[in-house]
This record gives C-alpha cells, sequence and structure tokens, in this order.
C-alpha cells in the first residue's frame, strides 16, 4: 500500500540521501568517520549487507561494539536511528503498532452526536492510519528524507520465540501487515543491524534472512588503535599497558571476560586518577571498571592482579628492545 504522497517522498528521500559505500575500503572509510575501528572482514560484513539490502545480524559477547555499528551508521549516513531494545516479553504494540483505543473512542462518540449510525462507515473509519501509534518497526518502513532510517534491533535474544517468528516478514519483504489496515511496504528498505549476546540460539529461519557475522574481542593491536580513537588521552605507556592487561584478563577463567567498552571505560578512570602506567594499587582499587562480579573481583585482586601485571610489563618490555 503506496500512496502517490510515499513515493513522492521516496523520489526525494532517494535525492537527498547521502550514498551507500560502494566498496569495502568505502564502508572502512565510513566507519573511521565514526571514530568506528572495525577490521576488514567486518566492514566486508557490512559492505554486503548493504549492497545486498538484507538485515545484518551481529552476534557477540556483550561489550565488542555491536550496538556501536548502528549508531555510527546513522551518524555518518545522516539517517534517522531507529532502537528497538528487547526484552522478554516484548509484543508487537510495544515493536510495531498499536491502535489508539481513547482517540477511537472519542470518534464514536462525535459520531454518535452527529447521529451517524452506518456502523460499517464507522468501522472503516476509525482503523483509519490516524488512529495507528506507530513503533519503531513500523517506522522504519517509512521514507526520511535523508534516506531510509537506521533500524536497530538490538539484543533479540532477550525476547520471546513468538515475537521473533514475527519479525520474519519484515527482514524478508520489508513489510508490516496490519490485520484492519492492510500491508504497509517500505518504499526503500531501512538499514537493518540486529544484535545478540547469543544468551539463547535465534532460529534458523530469521539468521536465513540476514547476513550474519560473528564479533569477537579485538586483537591487542585493534584494541590499541580503538583506545587512541576513543580515550585520546591516554598516554602511549598507558595505553599499551591498559591493552595488554585487558587481553591477560581474557585469557582468565572469567565469569564475564571484560569487553571494549570496559577497556575503554578502564582507561578513562585511571586518566581521571592522573595514572599513567599502571601499578598494582591502581589496578586494585579500579578492577570493579573492568570485571562486573564479586567472584571475577576477588579472583583477580590482589596478587593475580600484581603477577599479570609483572608478565604485561616484562613482555612490553621485550617487545620494546
Amino acid at each position: 500500500m503506496t500512496s502517490p504522497a510515499a513515493k513522492s517522498l521516496k523520489d526525494r528521500a532517494a535525492a537527498a540521501a547521502k550514498p551507500l559505500p560502494s566498496d569495502v575500503e568505502g564502508t572502512l572509510a565510513l566507519l573511521k568517520a565514526g571514530d568506528y575501528v572495525a577490521d576488514r572482514s567486518l566492514a566486508t560484513a557490512l559492505f554486503l549487507a548493504l549492497k545486498l539490502r538484507r538485515p545484518l545480524f551481529l552476534e557477540g559477547e556483550a561489550g565488542v561494539g555491536k550496538t556501536e555499528i548502528a549508531k555510527v551508521l546513522s551518524q555518518t549516513l545522516g539517517r534517522r536511528l531507529l532502537r528497538l531494545q528487547c526484552y522478554e516479553g516484548l509484543d508487537i504494540a510495544s515493536a510495531a503498532y498499536e491502535w489508539n483505543y481513547s482517540r477511537q473512542m472519542i470518534e464514536i462518540r462525535l459520531a454518535e452526536a452527529a447521529g451517524e449510525a452506518n456502523r460499517d462507515a464507522l468501522a472503516s473509519d476509525i482503523y483509519a492510519e490516524q488512529f495507528l501509534v506507530k513503533r519503531p518497526l513500523l517506522q522504519s518502513l517509512e521514507g526520511d528524507l535523508e534516506g531510509a532510517p537506521v533500524l536497530l534491533i538490538d539484543e533479540l535474544d532477550r525476547t520471546d520465540e513468538p515475537f521473533e517468528a514475527y519479525l520474519l516478514e519484515i527482514l524478508a519483504d520489508y513489510q508490516i501487515t496490519i490485520p484492519e489496515l492492510g500491508t504497509i511496504k517500505a518504499g526503500t528498505p531501512p538499514i537493518v543491524v540486529i544484535t545478540s549476546n547469543r544468551t539463547r540460539e535465534i532460529h534458523d529461519a530469521l539468521k536465513r534472512r540476514c547476513f550474519y557475522y560473528w564479533v569477537d574481542y579485538p586483537n591487542a593491536e585493534r584494541e590499541l588503535e580503538i583506545l587512541r580513537v576513543k580515550a585520546p588521552e591516554a598516554g602511549t605507556v598507558l595505553a599499551r599497558e591498559v591493552v595488554a592487561f585487558v587481553q591477560k584478563l581474557r585469557q582468565q577463567d572469567l565469569f564475564k571476560l571484560p569487553g571494549v567498552a570496559e577497556t575503554i571505560d578502564w582507561a578513562e578512570a585511571l586518566i581521571q586518577l592522573d595514572k599513567v602506567a599502571l601499578d598494582p594499587q591502581g589496578i586494585d582499587d579500579t578492577l570493579g571498571v573492568l570485571l562486573k562480579y564479586q567472584d571475577d573481583i576477588a579472583k583477580i585482586k590482589g596478587s593475580e592482579a600484581a603477577h599479570l601485571l609483572q608478565q604485561v610489563k616484562a613482555e612490553l618490555a621485550a617487545a620494546a628492545r
């Protein structure tokens, strides 16, 4: 169901929209412009998702930068960001649409007061688009002058399976069917980014409709580059030691390993404490920025942290020779 006004909006949006990258190098440059340090494989996945107009499904541990990709795309392409934060019990009324019952009731009262008794006409009137409350999924099908919006479906693994099934029509055909109104289809497909922390498996039917990519922890070189971009106030020595220490922590048997977001937060916390290098006391005092479970903190704090720091300093010194 595409009205002439919608077609006009689509034409104007196409003329005003910032162009999508034409190759992988352009995609890397686009992400870099948004201060997102990506490796080539991630940029390739994103480029292909954009080129093939497929949703990009990003899976990985919390804090590795999945959500940030949608934000950066919105920022660098100048598109509206629509975020659907998933949770257990999320339903269509909160995610796609619901009818404005109070406005419908007022319309019925006004019709009754005016003596309009044609029930079929009244039923048709109150289920018109003007009484529809649009949520992120439905909003994403509408065009903007800046181009199709970026739709972020964040932490899909937190929802129930029935809602996951509801997404199939949207992700396959970029349309939503409303029983009382008909099918609403996007003039231009939105840019869809789906994230999952893998607390449960997502059904294959949904994955088939997406371009899948596993976002892993960065290696030391890329994490150092991320830190230079996100926490430029950290000196060279502090930045190297922070990254090396976090990389060591990720080799430990912890309940929750620190993500990139924690690395950045830790560097910024140490900067606030005027640290120019790591020391055992400074690590113990700030471990809560990195680790989010008391058992993990108790395991690392003290002698283990000092031991890891000793290894870090020795390895960095050897590498500098």
